[in-house]
Order: structure tokens, then sequence, then C-alpha cells
């Protein structure tokens, strides 16, 4: 059994019109929704332990706030195949996986992540900027990740969880 956890980048900024697609960066809505998924995974007990994250810009500064806000004591790399990835490239990715990690989280950009969480549990669900779904995959290598394969546990949805989170 492995867990997949699969996270779009936060909502990215547009105040430059003339910037290019990787480079442009989180906004502020953003900054607030990656250190707070971060904080409910840490609170979840949810733990990757490899990050693969798409070098894209808006992507590269999701994960890492993430895993800072949330303590993720998991190694953070970047995989261009992921940025604009469709979800057989996906796939591919995630079928390289060293077997030894029981868990890994793909950071990246939709159509891609959305239609990577349908081809592996064939829920057709909404995907915002910073939503996680998690997957629990029956298979005992990454190499067997296939369609069809992941039950999904649960999507967290920023929105969602900020609503209802209770600050202490």
């Amino acid at each position: 059994m492995k867990t997949l956890y699969i996270l779009r980048h936060a909502k990215s900024s547009w105040s430059d019109p003339d910037m290019s697609d990787f480079d442009r960066p989180i906004n502020h809505r953003g900054e607030k929704a990656a250190p707070f998924m971060g904080e409910l995974m840490h609170r979840e007990g949810l733990q990757p332990y490899l990050i693969l994250s798409s070098p894209a810009k808006r992507a590269r500064q999701t994960a890492e706030l993430v895993k800072k806000a949330g303590e993720l004591d998991a190694e953070l790399r970047f995989e261009h195949r992921i940025y604009e990835a469709s979800p057989q490239t996906l796939r591919q990715v995630a079928a390289e996986l060293d077997d030894a990690y029981p868990s890994a989280m793909l950071v990246g950009h939709n159509p891609g992540i959305e239609g990577f969480v349908r081809f592996l549990t064939g829920a057709l669900e909404p995907f915002p900027t910073a939503a996680l779904a998690v997957i629990d995959m029956d298979i005992d290598s990454w190499a067997s990740i296939n369609d069809g394969r992941g039950t999904l546990r649960r999507i967290y949805r920023p929105r969602d969880e900020m609503s209802s989170a209770k600050f202490d």
C-alpha cells in the first residue's frame, strides 16, 4: 500500500501580463493558502516522504511554503516533466518513484493534476488552487501505478477548510 498526495499550486499572480507563465509567482491569496495547507497536513498527520514539484515559480513557492509550514520531513525535488504534464506523464513520474518511499506528493498544475486524480480513482472532482488530494494506492511498487488503482481518501480544498477551521 502506498499513499500519493497530489497538490495543485496556490493561486498565481497575473499582475504582470508580460511575465512568462513559467515565471508567475503566487499572489497574496496563495501566500495564505499554501502555509495553511501545510499546517493542515501537519494537523491531519499527512506525511509524504518525498515531494516532487514542478519547477515553475508558483509550484516551487507552494511546495516550499507547504513543506515549511507543515514541518514536513520530506525531501523536496523539482521535476521538469510535471510542468504542463498530462495525466500519463504524471503517471510515468510517479511510476519512477523509489519503492522505499511509502508516500509521496506531486505538486503541479491543472488540467493535468485534476486529470491524474480522475485517472487513478475514477473520481471527477473540482480541484481549485492549493487543493490537496489524498489517494490510497493498492500497490506495493510505484511501478504498478495505473488507472483505477487508487482510492480517493479525501480532497482538502483551502476555501472549505479555512471556513471550517477552528482557530484557538
